[in-house]
This record gives C-alpha cells, sequence and structure tokens, in this order.
C-alpha cells in the first residue's frame, strides 16, 4: 500500500514497451500509405527530424532516449556546465514529443464508461456534466478511479496535473448522496461531504465546480475559506449543507468551537493531498482526522470514506496516515504519467544572470500579449512576485499579483479575473500552482525556478490542462547553483524517458533535513526532534 516508487517502476518498463509498439506501428502505416500531397510529406519529414531535445550546443541534441537505466552523471547534459560564467546565454529544449490530439484519443464517451461499467449516475447528474461543465469525454484516471470511489473503499489518486482528479471523486460522491435517502433529523451546520483544500482560491474553484455539478437537485454547497474566521466565530452563520468545501486551518477552529459539526461525515476528500500532508500541516490535520470513523467505512451510514488526491505525494504518507487509517485498506489509482515530464507540452531551458532576467521577462510577455497568449509567471517568494507585478505595470503591462501574503480581501477574486480574461498576465507564487484550473494560461514563466522538483510538477500542469490541449510553452530562467542542480536532474530524466527524481512534497521535511546535515557538519549540536514546549510533537518531524 502506498509504495508508489514501485507501481511507477513498473509502470516505467511497461510504458517505455507501448512506446516503442507505437512507434513502429505508426512507421508501418506511415510506410503502407503514401502521401497525399508534398506539404504533408514535408510536415511529416519535419516532425521526424525534430530532435526531443534541441540544444544552443548542437552536439547535445537527443533524438532518441538514452537507457533508462543510466545513472545520474554517466550522461552527457547541456547544462552540465552550467556552473561556470561562461555558460550565460546557453539554453535546451525540450521539445513536445506528442500532440494534444493524441492524448485526447486516450479519452472515452461518457455513454459508453457508463455501459462498460456497469455504473448507474443520476440522470440530472448527467445533464449536468454535458450541459453545465461541457465534459463529454472522460481521462484515463477517471475511468479508474470513478468505480472505486463509488463503492464502499479508501481510495488514492495519484495522476499528473490536469487531468480532472477533481471530477474523479466528486461525481460518484455527489451520487452516492443522492441515491441515498435524507437524513430525516438535519441538523445546521452539519455536512454530509467535506472536502478539504491547502489553499482559498482552489476551494473556491471546487465549491464552483459543485454547485454546477448539483444544479437542479436538492444538494446544498458551501464554501469555508480562510481570513475572516474570527468574525465567523464571534458572528456564526448556521444553514443547511451538503456538501462543505474548505480550507484546513479555517475549519478546524470553527469545528473546535462547535460551530461546525463533522459527525455526518460519510465522505472526507483531501485535495492537493501532499500539500495537506506537508509536516507544515501535518499535526493539525492528524489531530483534525482522528474524529472520523474510518474503520467503519464498509457499513452504510455509519463509517467514512477518506479519498486523497495529488499529482505528488511526500515520502513519508505511509508514516503519516497510519495515525488516523488503516493504510493496507487504501486502494491505490495511480496514471502511467506521474511524476514525469508532460510529453505535449514544450519546455526551453535558458542560462542567464540575475540582473538579466527581469529584461528577458519583459520580452517574453511582450511577445505573448501581441499572440493574445495568456501567461503566468512564477516566484519563489511573495515580494519577488510583488515585484514582478510591479515591474511589468510601470512596464506598460496589466498584471495581476497573487500571493500567499496578501489580504483576503485584496486577494479575493484575483484569479477570478485572470480566469475571465480581464488580464492576461498573472505573477503569482505556488499558491497559484496547486491545483488551479487555468485553462486559459498557454505560457508559464518560472522568473524564480523551484527548489523542488514537486513545485516544478505543479507549475507545469498550470498549461497543456484537460479541456485546452492548445500548444503550450514552460519558459524557465535559471540563475543560482542549486536551480541548476534541479535542472540536471530534471534533463537527465527527460533523457532517459524515466520519472523524475526525489519528487518529495512534503517541502517542510527536506528543509528540515538539509538544516539538520548543515547543522551536524558545522559541529552543532542539533536539538531533540520534535520536541516543542517540553511536549513530543509529531513522530515523522525531520
Amino acid at each position: 500500500m502506498l509504495n508508489l516508487s514501485v507501481v511507477l517502476r513498473v509502470q516505467t518498463a511497461r510504458q517505455t514497451a507501448t512506446y516503442a509498439t507505437a512507434a513502429a506501428v505508426a512507421t508501418a502505416k506511415t510506410q503502407a500509405k503514401p502521401p497525399k500531397a508534398k506539404s504533408s510529406r514535408d510536415k511529416a519529414k519535419k516532425q521526424k527530424e525534430e530532435p526531443l531535445i534541441s540544444c544552443r550546443r548542437k552536439e547535445f541534441d537527443l533524438t532518441r532516449y538514452e537507457r533508462t537505466d543510466a545513472k545520474f552523471g554517466s550522461l552527457a547534459l547541456a547544462s552540465k556546465g552550467w556552473l561556470h560564467n561562461k555558460s550565460k546565454g546557453d539554453f535546451f529544449i525540450l521539445n513536445a514529443s506528442v500532440q494534444g490530439e493524441e492524448l485526447q484519443q486516450e479519452m472515452q464517451a461518457v455513454d459508453e464508461f457508463l455501459a462498460s461499467t456497469g455504473m448507474s449516475i443520476h440522470p440530472q447528474l448527467l445533464e449536468n456534466l454535458r450541459v453545465e461543465l461541457g465534459i463529454k469525454l472522460l481521462t484515463g484516471i477517471q475511468k479508474q478511479g470513478m468505480p472505486i470511489v463509488h463503492g464502499k473503499e479508501h481510495c488514492l489518486i495519484a495522476a499528473e496535473t490536469g487531468c480532472g482528479k477533481t471530477l474523479t471523486y466528486l461525481l460518484p460522491i455527489v451520487d452516492k448522496l443522492l441515491q441515498r435517502e435524507e437524513v430525516t433529523e438535519r441538523k445546521l451546520n452539519t455536512p454530509r461531504v467535506l472536502i478539504l483544500t491547502p489553499g482559498r482560491e482552489l476551494a473556491t474553484q471546487i465549491a464552483g465546480v459543485t454547485e454546477k455539478l448539483t444544479q437542479g437537485t436538492n444538494l446544498k454547497v458551501q464554501a469555508l475559506l480562510g481570513g475572516n474566521t474570527k468574525q465567523l466565530m464571534m458572528n456564526p452563520q448556521f444553514a443547511e449543507v451538503d456538501i462543505l468545501v474548505a480550507t484546513l486551518g479555517a475549519l478546524s477552529k470553527l469545528v473546535t468551537t462547535g460551530i461546525y459539526r463533522m459527525e455526518q461525515v460519510r465522505h472526507l476528500v483531501l485535495d492537493e493531498a501532499d500539500t495537506l500532508l506537508d509536516d507544515t500541516f501535518t499535526d493539525k490535520l492528524t489531530y483534525f482526522l482522528r474524529r472520523f470513523p474510518f474503520h467503519l467505512v464498509q457499513k452504510e451510514d455509519a463509517g467514512t470514506q477518506m479519498i486523497l488526491a495529488s499529482a505528488t505525494m511526500p515520502t513519508n504518507t505511509r508514516e503519516i496516515l497510519h495515525k488516523v487509517i488503516d493504510v493496507d485498506t487504501i486502494r491505490e489509482v495511480v496514471s502511467p504519467h506521474l511524476h514525469r515530464l508532460m510529453p505535449h507540452v514544450t519546455q526551453k531551458f535558458l542560462r542567464m544572470s540575475k540582473a538579466d532576467r527581469p529584461a528577458t521577462l519583459l520580452s517574453l510577455v511582450k511577445q505573448d500579449i501581441v499572440k493574445r497568449r495568456p501567461l503566468i509567471v512564477f516566484s519563489n517568494k511573495s515580494t519577488t512576485s510583488d515585484f514582478v507585478s510591479i515591474f511589468l505595470n510601470n512596464s506598460g503591462v496589466n498584471c495581476l499579483n497573487l500571493n500567499g501574503d496578501m489580504l483576503m480581501k485584496i486577494r479575493l477574486g484575483r484569479f477570478e479575473q485572470f480566469q475571465n480574461g480581464h488580464c492576461d498576465v498573472l505573477s503569482t507564487t505556488d499558491v497559484g500552482s496547486r491545483g488551479l484550473d487555468t485553462t486559459r494560461a498557454r505560457h508559464v514563466v518560472n522568473f524564480d525556478f523551484p527548489l523542488h522538483v514537486s513545485d516544478y510538477i505543479h507549475r507545469c500542469g498550470r498549461i497543456g490542462r484537460v479541456g485546452n490541449m492548445d500548444k503550450a510553452l514552460v519558459s524557465n530562467l535559471i540563475s543560482s547553483r542549486r536551480e541548476i542542480d534541479v535542472v540536471q536532474r530534471i534533463e537527465h530524466a527527460a533523457r532517459t524517458g524515466g520519472l523524475l527524481p526525489n519528487v518529495n512534497a512534503n517541502i517542510r521535511n527536506i528543509i528540515n533535513k538539509r538544516i539538520v546535515a548543515e547543522m551536524k557538519a558545522a559541529g552543532i549540536p542539533v536539538p531533540p526532534l520534535g520536541s516543542q514546549n517540553g511536549h513530543p510533537a509529531q513522530e515523522e518531524a525531520f
């Protein structure tokens, strides 16, 4: 259970064989069918000649993958000499090897899926799925996950960004609510479904999707965001609620004070579970989850079903969850594309000095504005995100700013303005990289390159999403030594076609380990792990 590394390595071997077979079949078909016109011949030849990796120094171009078992450091990398000062101006490009149309061919019509699996979904939900949400096809992870969530088992949905994980759990859960008889004695502020998220924008987005899916039903949806918790505690509001979408911090306080009650929750979802299971949230989360009867999930209207959904997972997930649930009872639904580079998105890595980054950014942004191509600029810190926004606005570019240090009343609605087309440029931190459905975006610029592979996966996932398979681009501006180290590991994975290395979403855990290692190297005594004010904290503190 939860041994994702073993599952992913098995899938790597299978996927490599599948790609090889598909390539052979495609070649045979191409040779069997004569081209209709010279233009199509030239187009096919151009696609065939385009390397998987294009470099400024052509000797590092790659036309076919290296052996998958190659150890890091054994392959020639274009970024290997980037620590040298003279490497500024160098670059390499990971070209898109798969077209968006090819990915859509793997999808299945909703009616065909229901007929093949025997699942019965409420007619109103199917109508809302088509009319309100505009969904007629289901992705691979949705086809795998929906039958399991529709049953009576706990489920872990681990899949790449932008593949429809929200609908994978939302549709079967809402259907089960409609099929189940309503509780005769309904208490106010007592939900039957609880969806926890780490961010306010994501909670707002999921609540909006849920409201569209439940149109025409008696189900009541509510979103509970942070930022005004004290006001809610002093002047609480009470209403009937079936589905509650909330941030962990706000809900835990309101549950402790008795404003919200959890005894009727039958489905609990941890959306973006990797962030919620980070050491920043772990103590609060495990304390909150102990109130739910997960062990009674097989009993009708007695236990609580747990669903986890994420694109990356912490390496110590098992140790965290075993405190509240029998982890062996959790069914895994793992995508074959998990922890891999997105094959349908072009990714550029540009080596430059830190002083050249603002001018390069402005040039990229102005090119996108001319093409009417919306883009997102990511920074590692809120102060840098503020600088980018001010710099672009002073340069005549209308840019929105969104980061975690902004006041709630200022932050509210910023993401919706970008989604609705009021502004085509969004400057943000990793607050905007977790789960948000940025289907408008065509270009992601990492003004600050992420220092952790899991953050890079989430940032790239803002483009090339289901519902918008148009050509997309990621531009990475590389300056520092730590950034180059991460880039070299990503390039190694790109050259072997394998999994991205060290995808540990527990960022706080990684930082703590590095601090401890540096303290030991400097001969500084390390304090006892997990002790806070004399009381033992979480077991896996570091």
